[in-house]
């Protein structure tokens, strides 16, 4: 009788990126609740080669200044990067439907986020809205 060792499953290593954060990025992470950090860094940690490529439901590529960000949306956060060979950069963390996440997702400069604040006619007509 000839008893053979079972054969080993393959398992393929799956490729993880460092992840770096900007200040702007730990200043956002500080603010929230252990918990709910712990989640929003768990959510960027799992992003992998494979997900950027097929995870179209949570991640999503946008062109801006020659460059390409990558969108991760995770609970009330969106969480832009960009990926470098091994390492993705956290360059933002925004609030969905805040005014900072429509100026990134529209290609408008973050700097005139508060020029257009100061504009007394915008709030004018985010009033009208309301109405």
């Amino acid at each position: 009788m000839c008893l053979s060792a079972p054969v080993a499953a393959r398992v393929f290593p799956v490729r993880m990126y460092q992840v770096n954060f900007s200040n702007q990025c730990m200043s956002e992470i500080n603010k929230l609740a252990v918990t709910d950090q712990m989640a929003l860094v768990e959510a960027i940690s799992s992003v992998t080669p494979e997900r950027l490529n097929t995870d179209r439901s949570s991640i999503g590529a946008i062109a801006r200044e020659g460059k390409i960000f990558y969108r991760l949306r995770h609970a009330d956060f969106r969480v832009y990067f960009e990926v470098h060979d091994n390492v993705l950069h956290c360059h933002y963390i925004l609030h969905r439907h805040s005014l900072a996440d429509f100026f990134f997702r529209m290609r408008l400069p973050l700097s005139e986020e508060q020029q257009v604040e100061q504009e007394q006619s915008f709030w004018k007509y985010l009033e009208t809205l309301n109405k």
